[in-house]
């Protein structure tokens, strides 16, 4: 075995222990979207149906969206062996996470055939704070990085090699478009920039071409009901800059604020112009430094703060990769930038947490191979001296970067952020299942978000049972979907005027109810059964008694 196929095995040890240590710690809860993965893949391998009764759906109903499905049915096999369990769903993403690293290798095998180039990139994502944390929890995005990769390398197989590599390629393509919306508009589009720009070789292969590109097709037949139906919009509607809800009164505003002469504030003020602004600022926000190298994204689910997307001791091989890829004329130079350009596309076109480092994981790889490509690359350059001192710093400064961050997140995220991990409502749970029997009714405040999918997971409730449930009651307002009631237990906002503690209590007088809500949702007289504390010390939830 030769010492550059020993390294990747390393490299596939390291990336799955960074992932896989203290899983079900750090990030220090499942969020509503994990349990909500986990408890559907766990309904549909009971009984064929997700938590709504709908047969195997390419679709998955779930608060104020609809997910997709690729997910969903990829956590299946970890729940069928280990059990509804907040280590096996996030057990899928540590493995596609660590097969990403490998994927990356024979992609950048296929980019320029340089071996230590290609090790350099799997390195540097094995490690790379942005892929580690979104393939630590059950993120969708994390698995649509993982089909893009094989589809590109097996893209690239085709153009450097064999055309029915092509064909091949369409598949995984087509599955991506499964796993999440940013793939929806980034696969397409990028297949479409793709064409253009290897159109010679293309048109030569034409008959492989064109078969791929109906497979492709193929894969989105079964999208088109869904679409047309209009449920695709549900939760751009609550994203998108064009949303006419926030997008009118806001342009109006502008236009009355304006000192300008008329019609001078219509022509500046008005749709296009907001949008393009708004489009541009937001695309642009993710190629700033602070994104990239300082302070990364502030979605503290998203990232872990204080550090960028990348390393800082990446920033100069960035931009040596980046010059020596033109410079050199690289042949695949064009795909890459393309790949690079259009990952940005669909974040900007949303208005919540810009720069957003979830939308905009596709973008991750390209990242890591340009570094790895210009670390390389810049060493050819160097006289042997030189190359010693590039390679010892670069080395140790990435190291003791990378021990800052490791050092961070295992041992202090999860203190300073529980509380954005909806941590808590495991040990709720818990208290509940133990003393279900004991109480007629069991009344959990919905401020935090969502409790029903936390009820169902933790408990492990029988899918049938809850979808045959004659007390379940649902409904949709706002483009979102509550659940208020089911079996015995009933979600209302305990801080909301009719639907307090009193209130419910008064009205409930013969029966015996168990309460749980946020501190300030009981009167201080009120006798605390049990209480859970964030991480940092500070309280969660209190929980109380009718009788």
């Amino acid at each position: 075995m030769s010492w550059r196929n020993l390294l990747l095995i390393v490299l596939a040890f390291l990336s799955f222990f960074l992932r896989v240590y203290k899983i079900t710690e750090v990030p220090p809860s499942l969020n509503w979207d994990e349990a909500s993965i986990g408890y559907n893949a766990y309904s549909i391998l009971k009984t064929g149906r997700d938590e709504w009764g709908v047969k195997f759906p390419l679709h998955f109903q779930s608060f104020g969206e609809y997910k997709l499905p690729a997910q969903v049915y990829a956590s299946i096999p970890a729940i069928a062996i280990l059990g509804l369990t907040p280590f096996s769903v996030r057990i899928t993403p540590v493995i596609y996470g660590t097969l990403s690293v490998l994927l990356l290798y024979l992609l950048t095998q296929e980019l320029f055939r340089k071996r230590t180039v290609s090790l350099a990139s799997s390195l540097l994502l094995a490690i790379s704070p942005w892929h580690i944390q979104l393939t630590r929890a059950s993120f969708e995005s994390s698995f649509s990085v993982f089909w893009i990769l094989m589809g590109l390398w097996l893209l690239l197989k085709g153009l450097n090699g064999k055309r029915w590599w092509w064909i091949v390629s369409a598949i995984p393509f087509g599955i991506s478009v499964y796993t999440y919306n940013s793939a929806r508009v980034f696969t397409p589009l990028f297949l479409g920039v793709v064409a253009l720009i290897c159109f010679k070789k293309f048109w030569v292969g034409r008959k492989h071409a064109i078969v791929s590109g109906l497979l492709f097709t193929l894969c989105l037949v079964p999208l088109v009901p869904f679409v047309l139906s209009g449920e695709a919009s549900a939760r751009y509607k609550l994203v998108s800059i064009t949303n006419e809800e926030g997008l009118v009164p806001r342009i109006n505003e502008r236009r009355g604020q304006s000192t300008l002469p008329y019609p001078l504030p219509k022509l500046i003020h008005n749709k296009v112009t907001y949008i393009t602004y708004y489009f541009a600022k937001n695309y642009l926000a993710h190629f700033t430094p602070d994104f990239l190298f300082i302070s990364g994204a502030e979605h503290r689910q998203h990232h872990a703060q204080g550090v960028g997307e990348l390393y800082k001791i990446q920033a100069p091989f960035l931009l040596i990769g980046l010059y020596f890829l033109f410079s050199r004329k690289e042949k695949h130079r064009w795909v890459l930038l393309a790949w690079l350009l259009l990952a940005f596309v669909p974040v900007a076109t949303t208005k919540d947490s810009i720069p957003n480092a979830l939308r905009t994981l596709i973008a991750a790889p390209f990242f890591e191979i340009i570094c790895a490509y210009g670390f390389v690359e810049i060493l050819k350059v160097l006289d042997k001296k030189k190359r010693i001192i590039v390679v010892a710093l670069s080395t140790l400064i990435l190291i003791w970067e990378t021990s800052l961050y490791l050092k961070d997140y295992y041992i202090s995220y999860a203190i300073k952020y529980s509380r954005d991990w909806q941590y808590g409502y495991k040990q709720v749970v818990a208290y509940v299942s133990e003393h279900y029997n004991e109480y007629d009714e069991i009344v959990i405040t919905r401020y935090y978000g969502e409790p029903h999918i936390f009820t169902l997971f933790y408990l492990n409730f029988p899918p049938d049972k809850f979808q045959n449930d004659k007390n379940l009651v649902r409904y949709k307002a706002f483009d979102w979907v509550w659940v208020t009631n089911f079996d015995k237990f009933y979600f209302p906002n305990l801080s909301d005027l009719d639907t307090r503690y009193a209130d419910i209590a008064s009205k409930n007088k013969d029966k015996r109810t168990l309460f749980v809500g946020k501190p300030g949702d009981f009167p201080d007289d009120v006798e605390k059964l049990y209480t859970v504390n964030y991480l940092n010390g500070e309280r969660a939830f209190e929980i109380v008694e009718s009788k």
